[in-house]
């Protein structure tokens, strides 16, 4: 070979192993091409988990809107209307209503990514799958429970406050309050009961709770009691109605309203609130025009 051929060879040689690498590269892809087939590489099972996760998602809205619906019609709104819980709740921007609406709707999402998770084989998950499956319902009505208990206790306190409003007894205003607090106690006992928690002590407290209550409370409110017995007899026995002039102790007028506590009577461009009892202590007169 002579010196001109090997200086040929040579000058070629660079771009002979340019255009073998060049032909051995494999074509690029386009950014839509590349997520393609990441996304067709994907197992069978994970696309099947996002499609639960999905029909979970629609599943609980659907679930929120139709509860949210049925608690409205029913009047919810209106029966729960300024209680302590419903005014806490206005206060974050939201409702009674739509926090147990919400409730179920979140319980149905949370299990169905529970159920996709397990369907993509995430690590663990079979075992907590095992134990949410079980834990979730009881949470979900424990919840459900204490809202129920907590709204009906306020609900409670007001009823009693509205039919105590007439009565001047000192011990009358602590009622509500002891109304109240008796519904959400036992609601509490019975949420704490759902998620498996020994309330064997809370049931021992709760029966001396109310065996204190009727026992003081029978010496705190012997006069409302007093006040009880005597109106629940007056409606019924009716020695006296709306419209007649009577005197009961020093006071007299005409009775305007009999309630199971008092007895509203008008004189002289005044009204008088008479508790009930005092027709037994002191005694009724009807007066004649």
């Amino acid at each position: 070979m002579t010196d001109a051929s090997l200086t040929l060879a040579a000058e070629r040689a660079p771009w002979t192993a340019l255009s073998a690498v060049t032909t051995a590269a494999p074509p690029l892809q386009s950014p839509g091409d590349a997520v393609r087939s990441a996304l067709t590489s994907l197992p069978a099972r994970l696309w099947l988990a996002l499609g639960v996760i999905v029909l979970a998602a629609f599943l609980g809205y659907l679930v929120v809107r139709v509860n949210r619906r049925i608690l409205v019609g029913a009047g919810v709104p209106e029966t729960i209307e300024g209680t302590a819980f419903e005014r806490t709740a206005r206060e974050f921007g939201t409702s009674t209503v739509s926090l147990v609406a919400n409730l179920s709707g979140y319980f149905i999402f949370i299990l169905g990514l529970i159920v996709a998770l397990t369907i993509a084989r995430v690590r663990y998950i079979s075992t907590f799958w095992n134990q949410a499956a079980e834990f979730l319902p009881s949470l979900f009505l424990a919840v459900l429970v204490l809202i129920v208990g907590l709204v009906v206790g306020d609900k409670v306190e007001l009823l009693i406050n509205d039919r105590l409003r007439g009565v001047k007894l000192p011990q009358a205003g602590i009622v509500p309050s002891i109304a109240k607090w008796s519904v959400v106690f036992i609601a509490v006992l019975v949420a704490l009961g759902q998620i498996g928690v020994d309330t064997a002590a809370l049931v021992v407290l709760l029966g001396t709770y109310g065996f204190a209550l009727v026992l003081f409370g029978g010496l705190a409110f012997r006069d409302l009691l007093a006040c009880g017995a005597a109106g629940f007899y007056l409606l019924l026995q009716q020695p006296y109605s709306i419209g007649d002039r009577v005197r009961i102790g020093d006071t007299d007028g005409v009775v305007q309203e009999v309630s199971v506590f008092v007895t509203h009577v008008e004189s002289e461009g005044a009204e008088y609130v008479v508790p009930n009892r005092r027709a037994f202590t002191e005694g009724v007169v009807r007066l004649r025009e």
